[in-house]
């Protein structure tokens, strides 16, 4: 499923300047394009809600370049739930993160890298 939804995140080509919730718009119409069952604002637990959960795959989207220390933070209190096999953390910019939080996979997609070329 991971896989999934990694191919689908990488059909979106996001403007330079995005909104946060214009990426989410773009990812929701990527998903459906792909045929994927997925909950947008996931309420995961109490005050904790994901950007989206795709059976399992839970997908975080984060504009510009995401303070590492702060997402790691919170990526940890996402992974401690049973109901989070992987995450998916979208951001425009790259940002240093664990491959493993929780003893669960963390795979970062950079839409800017999407485009192939630099982007300001």
């Amino acid at each position: 499923m991971t896989g999934r939804v990694i191919s689908a995140i990488r059909t979106v080509r996001a403007p330079a300047t995005p909104g946060e919730y214009d990426i989410h718009a773009m990812l929701a119409a990527a998903f459906d394009a792909a045929g994927l069952e997925y909950v947008h604002e996931y309420p995961l637990a109490p005050r904790c809600r994901l950007d989206f959960m795709c059976s399992g795959v839970a997908v975080e989207v984060k504009k510009g370049r995401p303070q590492a220390a702060r997402l790691t933070r919170q990526l940890s209190r996402y992974m401690q739930s049973d109901k989070v096999r992987e995450m998916v953390v979208v951001v425009q910019k790259r940002a240093p993160l664990p491959e493993i939080i929780c003893g669960k996979r963390v795979h970062l997609v950079s839409l800017n890298m999407l485009w192939g070329v630099a982007l300001p």
